[in-house]
């Protein structure tokens, strides 16, 4: 069995709009020491997917149906056996033990008024039971090391406003890693940061990977990310996975029409015609979803079927799947 399976989960928000179709349905796995890329455009469904799996979503939203496996175990509220007091019970003792979520922002997340070796021994008093302060300084100074902080003894005294950028995300990677998660979610924790900062905090989580044994799902808009980093890729639209495949066959025989105008999108200097091509029009209105194809309306080879019918799933190999109507029809 996978370290996460992930069965047809569907989650929406209660607005005063109307229900926001947020997840449609999406269905994929992790096995521990894997690294899973989700991508796609904002208001794609990437970050609340994952909000639906840790637990985390807002007062609004629900988890209307899907079966999330962790570990073996059932988590989602929607086939938990057991009250909504016990699940919240029992997400509140993995969440940030054995299933931890490295945070976009490190300032919304990072308590400004609580010193770094504070914020790092948490989960440490909440989850280890470790009460000794000679133990937790220890071990505080030991997973600031880890992520490659220099002086550690120094920045734990110190607050979050007092670092820079790149080393507030590597205080999350540590608090993500205080309890050696088996599973890490990574919410494009590379954003807002430079790029030989990016290429640092990318090789600390495959590092972390591999020391830990960890399954990683990373979510990203970036492709250049995904290419350097992920073993596998599910490229998500309109709340729907469209395409998913090892990252050569998304990269080298991407399929879906959308992952081709995100790849059209990645500036390739070797290519012949390396003129960056951007999608037109806009994603949909998760309010009113279209009946077929999400793509449908931005997709220059959409069929009258594409808005009809949502596409069936064409297994091209045994890990390279496309939910498309042209591939169906063997039109591409």
């Amino acid at each position: 069995m996978s370290l996460l399976e992930i069965n047809n989960l569907v989650t929406s928000f209660k607005t005063e709009q109307g229900k926001v179709q947020a997840v449609r349905g999406i269905s994929f796995s992790v096995e521990a020491g894997e690294i899973v890329g989700v991508v796609g455009e904002s208001g794609s469904g990437k970050s609340q997917s994952m909000y639906s799996l840790m637990g985390l979503l807002s007062d609004n939203g629900v988890i209307e149906d899907g079966s999330m496996i962790f570990d073996g175990h059932e988590i989602s509220p929607a086939k938990f056996e057991g009250t909504q007091t016990e699940w919240e019970k029992y997400m509140e003792d993995i969440r940030g033990n054995t299933i931890s979520m490295i945070f976009q922002d490190p300032m919304s997340f990072l308590n400004p008024v609580l010193n770094i070796e504070k914020q790092l021994c948490e989960p440490l008093i909440y989850h280890k039971n470790i009460k000794d302060k000679a133990e937790l300084h220890k071990m505080a100074v030991e997973l600031l090391t880890q992520v490659g902080i220099p002086s550690p003894e120094e920045r734990l005294k110190q607050y979050p406003h007092q670092l820079s950028g790149g080393m507030r995300q590597r205080v999350i990677i540590a608090i993500a890693l205080a309890c050696h998660p088996k599973m890490i979610i990574a919410d494009e924790p590379t954003t807002a940061l430079d790029v030989t900062i990016q290429a640092k905090i990318l090789e600390l989580i495959k590092k972390q990977r591999d020391r830990l044994g960890a399954g990683v799902i990373l979510i990203t808009h970036d492709l250049g990310v995904v290419a350097s980093t992920c073993d596998r890729v599910n490229i998500m639209y309109g709340g729907k996975i469209v395409e998913t495949g090892t990252a050569d066959e998304i990269f080298y025989n991407g399929m879906h029409p959308y992952t081709q105008g995100l790849l059209s999108c990645v500036n390739n200097p070797e290519a012949e015609d390396h003129k960056l091509r951007p999608i037109p029009g806009s994603p949909p209105d998760l309010l009113a979803p279209p009946a077929g194809c999400p793509f449908v309306d931005r997709c220059e080879h959409a069929m009258k079927v594409c808005k009809l019918y949502p596409a069936p799933e064409t297994r091209l190999s045994e890990t390279h799947k496309v939910n498309c109507w042209l591939t169906e029809k063997g039109k591409i």
